[in-house]
C-alpha cells in the first residue's frame, strides 16, 4: 500500500507541474523553483510535514519535497543554534542529496561525451 501511496502522490505532484509547463507560458526552470518554493511554504504552513508524512516517498522526493526539508533544517538549526541556523540549517539538512547529485552528475560526465549539434 505504501508503494501505491507513493505513486499516487508523487505523480500527482509531477502531473501538477507537467499541467503548468504544457498549459502556461511558464519555463521548465521557473516551475522547478516554484515547486521548491511551494514545499518551503507549504511546510511553513504546517501543510508538508503531514501530507509527507501520508504520502511517504510519493511527497518527499519530488521538488516540493526538498523545499520541505530546506525549510525543516533551517526550523531545526535555528532552534539549535540561534539566528546562524538561519543560514546553515538548509544546506546542512539537504547536504546528503546535494553531494549525491553532484557525484552522480560526475560520475555521468565521465562515462557519456556530449556532442555537438
Amino acid at each position: 500500500m505504501i508503494y501505491l501511496k507513493a505513486f499516487l502522490f508523487g505523480g500527482l505532484i509531477c502531473a501538477i507541474a507537467q499541467i503548468l509547463i504544457d498549459r502556461t507560458k511558464l519555463t521548465p526552470a521557473r516551475i522547478l523553483v516554484g515547486a521548491v518554493v511551494a514545499g518551503v511554504c507549504l511546510s511553513a504552513l504546517g501543510i508538508y510535514g503531514p501530507f509527507k508524512e501520508f504520502a511517504g516517498a510519493g511527497a518527499a522526493v519530488p521538488l516540493t519535497g526538498f523545499g520541505h526539508l530546506l525549510a525543516e533544517g533551517v526550523r531545526t538549526a535555528i532552534d539549535e543554534k540561534g539566528a546562524i541556523g538561519i543560514l546553515t540549517g538548509g544546506l546542512t539538512a539537504s547536504s546528503a542529496g546535494i553531494a549525491a547529485a553532484m557525484l552522480f552528475a560526475y560520475v555521468s560526465a565521465l562515462i557519456f561525451r556530449s556532442k555537438s549539434k
